[in-house]
């Protein structure tokens, strides 16, 4: 009898381990990151690498990112808000502007001329965001960070310097506000990801795109065309981007898991991101000074013909959102008002 209750207080034991070793093991997590840009690109390698180690390191290694750049679980970059919905990804990096018409809120910090430094226009849009989408346009989204990138500079074949240059240029810009903006301008817009991009340019499908400079460092624009056009002391537009987890992911995971993702998500990370772009600003401009390249400062007097047909598409994007049911002018008023508390902190 002796012998039998050792053996089997030493199985408890073991089992009693088991079920322990299993329980800890239940707790830790993988969660596979899915995003349209290679990997070497500013965006992944500055913000999203740099947010995947703080949550794997601050967690102990409990948690887990797998990062699939370059839409490496399929799909194509509209796609990417539906993936992290249903589940295809666990977190997700896009721009609203890929899906349009799904998220219109977002298009008030797109509109021409409205944006300022993309630090603090991203913490702006995060707080609109908290304020009017959270339970509605993002719902099902548990939402991580929300920013903007730098200014957009237009990249073109032949020198652009004023709305006369766009006619008939076939031209890629972001998003549906953008589109509307430069098509007023006589450009032909063309829409496409912007991955799509340097393809488009070389075979001549485009001869112009819209893009901050952060982004021609891995789309290797200054290679591509010779001229670019900036707007000094303006903010041309600017795109919006979210990063989002799957709601259910997230409400899965243990309170102290939960924590970790919080405290790593919000405002602070969304400058944070924003910052990155800045910074991913002044490595894409010194390639394109390197190149050689043609760059166009325009002056005051030279932007002052870009700003009235600005103005045009924000009333007619004001009267659309209140045909939506939303109202137009207060979501412009607070987005402005938004800009400029945070940009003057």
């Amino acid at each position: 009898m002796t012998m039998m209750k050792t053996a089997l207080r030493g199985l408890t034991a073991v089992a009693m381990l088991a079920g322990t070793t299993l329980a800890a093991q239940a707790q830790d997590v993988t969660l596979k990151m899915h995003y349209f840009l290679p990997a070497q690109a500013i965006v992944p390698k500055m913000a999203l690498s740099v947010w995947a180690d703080k949550i794997e390191a601050e967690s102990d290694g409990r948690i887990k990112i797998q990062q699939f750049p370059a839409m490496q679980l399929g799909g194509t970059p509209p796609e990417l808000a539906d993936q992290v919905i249903d589940g295809v990804a666990d977190i997700i990096w896009t721009l609203p502007g890929y899906t349009p018409g799904r998220f219109p809120s977002t298009e008030v910090f797109e509109l021409p001329f409205i944006a300022a430094g993309p630090e603090a226009t991203s913490k702006a849009f995060w707080e609109f965001t908290e304020n009017n989408m959270m339970d509605t346009e993002f719902e099902g989204i548990k939402m991580l960070g929300l920013w903007v990138h730098g200014p957009g500079v237009i990249h073109s074949d032949d020198p652009v310097t004023s709305p006369d240059d766009l006619n008939g240029v076939k031209l890629r810009a972001p998003s549906r506000v953008t589109n509307m903006y430069f098509g007023r301008l006589g450009a032909t817009p063309i829409g496409m990801p912007v991955p799509a991009v340097p393809e488009a340019l070389s075979k001549g499908v485009i001869d112009a795109t819209v893009i901050p400079w952060e982004v021609t460092t891995s789309l290797k624009i200054s290679e591509l065309v010779e001229n670019h056009t900036e707007f000094p002391g303006e903010t041309l537009y600017v795109a919006t981007m979210f990063m989002g987890m799957n709601q259910a992911k997230y409400d899965a995971l243990p309170d102290d898991l939960k924590a970790v993702i919080d405290n790593n998500s919000g405002l602070e990370f969304s400058g944070f991101a924003g910052e990155v772009m800045a910074q991913g600003d002044e490595i894409g401009r010194q390639l394109a000074v390197d190149a050689g390249n043609n760059i166009i400062e325009l002056t005051p007097e030279q932007i002052a013909p870009w700003k009235a047909p600005a103005a045009e598409i924000e009333a007619e994007w004001i009267e659309e959102m209140n045909g939506r049911g939303l109202d137009g002018a207060a979501m412009v008023e607070e987005a402005k008002a938004l800009i400029a508390k945070y940009s003057e902190m």
